[in-house]
């Protein structure tokens, strides 16, 4: 009887962890791993700054299924085989302990993304996991017992088994070989990406707001324009407009309606969201007995930066030398609709770094969520970002690509013995 061979598509950590797991479930599978580029792991290489966010402490399954604007119910059905505490698990037992941050965010204790990569190279060493770089597949087609594959540099493999995991397309076209088996695309669409906001006033280049780069508030609520999508958290004013987890996780949930869009929509920011015009300009009045004599101008009493302060109350035209006590009533309300209600334009994104994703990719009711077999085609995986499953900012990719790239791992693991 001939050895059965898997052969994996993608050198990512989806496609990594099909193909140690695998190996290591099954040694006598014949494991060998494509990669089109001629870098290995790139995106835990530079995710999170370097030191790779492997996943997040959530440990509630249902809530964890809710960190995918698209995928969720899928992920739900499979973190049962594989979840947080499972990965935690696996990189512990290969001696790779990780910590959680105050934010959940989860790294390894040596705040090396190199960790990760060398633990993930021992185990295709050990389990013998044979590895072609600048390998990129050309053609895939299934037979009645072996696929034949066809690489760019005109060489032919077959396999047994194929698990795609090639990451995200930015483009649907480029999903066009996997089309050609008769699978469905969720047309790709970027998310994870920052707000550029254009210069809202003549001869600038930027919006005023961005001289305030660099400044960023703990917590702010932004909204959508005639959208129900908002989203609460840290927010970060950068060079272009605005960044930070509460923009990320917008991008995320307004991923498609965002493209439709164009990028050109209407967002409004309370950057004191504990409180409304209504609240806030209560707060006003007590502040104005309160303060009297003192100038509104050097210390404002809501914990904002300093300079963002000033910037607001340069925007409602209020005077330096003003005191509390003799604040105008026209300017106060600009100054309270600017802080609970601030309205600004957004034209354009910019990639958040390395943590850009793509949503979009196979359709999921093609995918057995058991299995990650190909339903349409036997002996057929599939692993992360190229399936229609996309989390927020955090740890939750990263999570998504160890859960199917192991589920991918034990059914091709138990079907080839």
């Amino acid at each position: 009887m001939s050895q059965k061979k898997l052969l994996v598509i993608g050198g990512g950590a989806a496609g990594f962890f099909c193909a140690v797991n695998a190996a290591r479930l099954n040694p006598a599978l014949d494991v060998v791993l494509a990669e089109k580029t001629s870098k290995l792991l790139a995106k835990v290489k530079v995710s999170g700054g370097g030191r790779c966010n492997v996943t997040h402490a959530c440990f509630d399954l249902m809530e964890m299924s809710r960190r995918y604007p698209r995928g969720g119910s899928f992920m739900k059905k499979a973190l049962h085989q594989f979840f947080t505490t499972d990965t935690i698990k696996w990189f512990e037992e290969r001696a790779v302990p990780l910590k959680a941050e105050e934010d959940g965010r989860m790294f390894p204790v040596t705040n090396s993304s190199q960790t990760i990569i060398d633990c993930l190279m021992k185990e295709a060493n050990r389990y013998h996991v044979k590895i072609l770089l600048n390998a990129g597949v050309s053609s895939l087609k299934p037979g009645k017992e072996k696929f034949t594959i066809g690489l760019s540099d005109a060489s032919m493999l077959t396999a047994d088994f194929v698990c795609v995991a090639s990451g995200g397309y930015p483009k649907s076209s480029m999903f066009q070989w996997l089309k050609e088996l008769g699978h469905s695309i969720e047309d790709p669409v970027p998310s994870l990406f920052t707000f550029n906001l254009p210069a809202g006033q003549a001869g600038l280049a930027v919006h005023p707001i961005c001289k305030l780069m660099g400044i960023s508030i703990e917590k702010a609520r932004i909204k959508i324009s005639g959208t129900k999508l908002a989203q609460e958290g840290p927010l970060l004013i950068t060079h272009w407009g605005f960044s930070g987890p509460a923009v990320l996780k917008l991008s995320a949930w307004g991923a498609k309606e965002l493209a439709v869009k164009n990028y050109d929509f209407g967002i409004t920011v309370n950057w004191l969201p504990a409180f409304n015009e209504q609240t806030l300009t209560e707060r006003f009045q007590s502040l104005r007995s309160a303060k009297a004599g003192q100038k509104i101008f050097f210390k404002n009493p809501f914990g904002l930066p300093q300079r963002l302060w000033e910037y607001f109350l340069d925007q409602a035209g209020i005077n330096k030398e003003v005191r509390w006590a003799d604040l105008p009533a026209r300017e106060q309300n600009r100054l309270v609709k600017n802080l609970c209600n601030g309205e600004f334009t957004v034209k354009g994104k910019t990639t958040f770094k390395e943590e850009f994703v793509t949503a979009g990719g196979i359709r999921l009711a093609e995918i057995d969520h058991n299995t990650m077999m190909s339903k349409k085609v036997p002996r057929l995986f599939f692993a992360g970002e190229v399936m229609d499953v996309d989390g927020i900012t955090g740890g939750y990719n990263f999570q998504h690509a160890w859960t199917s790239g192991f589920i991918a791992a034990k059914s091709i693991g138990e079907i080839s013995k």
